[in-house]
């Protein structure tokens, strides 16, 4: 069974190992729409024992992954930092969003071949010494709503537009259940 999306809560694994395929192997993908879904994977077995979240593994073919620091320095072996992606998978940018996609698309430092570039995916995460990813959450604000990315800032934003607030606060509410 492969899944992707949102991070894998390994009750969720036992509950469809039990329902679905008792024998069978669970893959853990991740990857963000930029980066044409899947860029890592990870079969989930022991090294996810004691663990509330299954592991996002090992970069597929043609794929890189970078922790790096907040310097843009790749991060040591078990210290956390932002995931960046570089290879064949990494998008052009956005659509009529020049600004975003200078934010989010830069030149990849660590790739020799000329106009390489890599995303800057927002999510914490650091190597673990068996060489395999492990995702800690986001580096900014943004929460997933039913699978759809929302920016609590842009609503902040467009809320203090509204005539008579001057401040706003969004919250995604209650935690975990959305």
């Amino acid at each position: 069974m492969l899944t992707s999306g949102e991070p894998l809560l390994l009750a969720d694994v036992h509950n469809a190992r039990t329902a679905l395929c008792p024998a069978g192997e669970v893959v853990n993908q991740y990857g963000p729409t930029e980066c044409t879904m899947t860029t890592t994977f990870h079969r989930v077995g022991a090294a996810d024992e004691g663990r509330e979240v299954a592991l996002i593994g090992r970069p597929i073919a043609n794929a890189r992954v970078y922790v790096l620091d907040v310097a843009g320095q790749p991060a040591p072996i078990g210290v956390p930092g932002e995931l960046y992606i570089g290879g064949a998978g990494v998008t052009r940018g956005y659509l009529d969003r020049p600004d975003l996609t200078a934010e989010r698309f830069l030149p990849d430092p660590f790739d020799a071949r000329p106009g390489a570039r890599m995303y800057r995916t927002g999510d914490r995460g650091r190597w673990r010494p068996e060489g395999v990813l492990e995702l800690f959450g986001r580096v900014d604000d943004q929460v997933k709503i039913r699978g759809n990315r929302v920016e609590p800032g842009e609503i902040e934003a467009r809320l203090r537009e509204c005539p008579g607030v001057s401040q706003a606060v969004v919250v995604a509410w209650p935690p975990g259940v959305l």
